[in-house]
């Protein structure tokens, strides 16, 4: 798989704007060879706590554009959109899948991110989702989920690649650089994490997109730029990292709770 991580400026909850800026990039992928490219969180909007203007229904505007852009590109497209499907709960923050045949799949952020009350705007998924992408096993989570190592190693017997998308900001950078080689090595897999550069709502956001193989080394970066980065993911490169250092054979999760001290 060929894949972009494409990082750029989002105009605060300017989605025409934000299509167009996304569309070029696209295009500009698709040249480059991609046969996947990833948006970053909300990539259309910024991340918005105003969730009742910007979230919208399974088949409105910016999915509609995801569709459309896959389809005439031939290109899959990973990409975060606030969504309300259903009345009875409040919106979702997703990581959406989109391929060139028209197919979707969806995963919805498991984490709100308390600390920005994203949680009283959106509410949480409930399970951790993985894609067979042209025959790579893609895992994608969202921004907060990259603090919790839990969802990760859930998935870590099926996955090659962990995509992250994200709206993190400048001030957690070392966070975000730290986190995603940490959960590439400790899973022995890919790691790609696609972050939003420029200014919104007050902060601002250095990008930080990288690609990480299994080993935890940095095979693409860049940063405070709008950027295309393209590399190769191979599953066979993951295979034979687990099969030299099978660390995650070794993993005892019946053991991993708090125990009684013997006593002597």
């Amino acid at each position: 798989m060929q894949l972009a991580l494409v990082s750029f400026d989002i105009a605060w909850e300017d989605v025409p704007r934000n299509l167009r800026r996304a569309r070029e990039q696209l295009s500009r992928a698709r040249d480059l060879g991609a046969t996947l490219a990833v948006l970053p969180e909300m990539f259309a909007t910024g991340f918005s706590m105003n969730a009742s203007r910007i979230a919208e229904p399974p088949d409105g505007p910016i999915q509609e554009f995801l569709s459309e852009a896959a389809a005439s590109l031939g290109i899959g497209i990973l990409a975060g959109v606030a969504t309300h499907a259903d009345p009875s709960r409040r919106p979702v923050n997703e990581a959406i899948l989109t391929t060139p045949g028209g197919e979707r799949s969806r995963y919805e952020k498991l984490h709100p991110f308390s600390l920005a009350k994203e949680h009283e705007h959106y509410a949480g998924g409930s399970g951790v989702v993985t894609w067979n992408v042209d025959g790579i096993r893609v895992t994608p989570l969202v921004c907060y989920d990259l603090r919790f190592p839990e969802p990760f190693r859930v998935a870590a017997p099926d996955t090659d690649l962990y995509v992250v998308i994200a709206n993190w900001p400048d001030r957690r950078r070392a966070h975000w650089q730290t986190l995603l080689r940490a959960r590439a090595i400790e899973n022995v897999a890919y790691v790609a994490g696609v972050n939003r550069v420029g200014d919104g709502d007050g902060h601002h956001y250095s990008g930080d997109s990288a690609l990480i193989s299994p080993w935890g080394e940095t095979i693409v970066s860049a940063a405070e730029d709008e950027t295309i980065l393209v590399a190769n993911v191979d599953p066979a490169r993951v295979s034979e990292t687990r099969a030299r250092f099978p660390f995650l054979s070794d993993v005892r999760p019946g053991c991993y709770r708090r125990g009684t001290a013997p006593d002597h």
